[in-house]
């Protein structure tokens, strides 16, 4: 099914809801992206290297977390149709994400305030805490992508999926901490980065050739004519952007040049944006796969219009205050105090 152009033009407040709210999962992943991923690499290191890890997300770790709930609010209150078929279908996974993210936030806290003797039981809280929410998050990726298809190969598809973002956010974990770092800790991130790198080629290999085979919708929208060739510069614009960083991370090792210290990142956004459009565009105008699409999900479009007064204000509320605090935090990383 495509995008009816004149259906937009007469009733455009659905699809505008539909980018906000892929705009905020977009930025979710992310942002909270990174700092999951430093609490997925802080398991192999020392204790105080553990510490310096995660103190460079301290700033930051909570108001991440806001675009998910932006996300989940915009689903609810916008298409509450499909809040109610996602929510039930996922419910699990939901339950597992929660349970991550609570067991990393209070681990947060106690590991600062508790004495060295019993940080050690507060640092396996948070890495376990981390890789759970970034597990739930692939397994409910790969269960939506399908449709919440049952069978074995579906299933297989969502474990993949699971696999595939951990590895992801390791890298984008990895390529945050060598921007924040310096000294060992830096070197030790390159290496993070660079094999997180491997494993995410690899991932994203497999899904994008997996994908179409499990999912005739997505088969017949990768391969049908336009759409072939407006999504063929993905996967080559993608394969340069995993060269480039590859490269840049290897021009890093063994010194403290740190002019170029976000190149690494922001070359890692791009590979998780050009991820992220080639998926969303297998999905317009589904906010469902193959049961609703943001036409038939979406609320009454007077209570969209009030909706989107008070999103108009949230929003820019939302980005100036991150901007703000990247900005006050944006040197290298330093031991948090209380």
């Amino acid at each position: 099914m495509e995008l009816d152009l004149s259906l937009v033009l007469a009733d455009p407040l659905p699809v505008v809801f539909g980018a906000l709210m892929a705009i905020s999962v977009f930025t979710y992943v992310v942002l909270d992206g990174f700092d999951l991923g430093v609490g997925i690499l802080s398991r192999d290191v020392d204790d105080e290297s553990r510490t310096l890890m995660i103190s460079s997300i301290g700033p930051f770790w909570d108001a991440n977390e806001t675009w998910l709930v932006l996300a989940v609010g915009l689903l609810l209150v916008a298409f509450p149709a499909a809040h109610g078929i996602v929510l039930t279908e996922l419910y699990g996974a939901v339950v597992v994400l929660l349970v991550g993210l609570t067991l990393r936030g209070v681990a947060f806290d106690f590991r600062a305030k508790v004495t060295r003797a019993k940080r050690p039981r507060w640092d396996r809280a948070f890495f376990i805490g981390s890789l759970l929410a970034s597990l739930a998050q692939g397994w409910m990726l790969g269960r939506y992508v399908l449709g919440f298809q049952d069978g074995l190969w579906p299933l297989a598809f969502a474990a993949l999926s699971a696999v595939c973002v951990a590895g992801a956010y390791s890298l984008i974990g990895a390529v945050w901490l060598v921007a924040k770092t310096e000294g060992e800790l830096r070197q030790r991130s390159i290496d993070f980065a660079q094999r997180s790198l491997v494993l995410t080629a690899i991932g994203l290999s497999l899904v994008s050739i997996t994908t179409p085979l499990v999912s005739e919708r997505i088969r017949d929208t990768w391969f049908s004519f336009p759409d072939v060739v407006l999504l063929a510069p993905i996967p080559l614009m993608t394969i340069a952007a995993l060269v480039a960083l590859y490269l840049s991370l290897s021009g890093m090792k063994g010194h403290e040049r740190r002019r170029w210290r976000w190149v690494p990142f922001t070359l890692t956004v791009l590979v998780f944006a050009l991820a992220f459009f080639g998926l969303a565009w297998s999905f317009v105008p589904w906010i469902v796969p193959d049961q609703l699409t943001v036409f038939d999900a979406a609320s009454a479009r007077g209570s969209l219009a009030i909706i989107l007064v008070g999103t108009c204000v949230t929003l820019p509320m939302i980005i100036g205050y991150s901007i703000f605090s990247y900005r006050v935090f944006r040197g290298p990383a330093k031991e948090l105090a209380y």
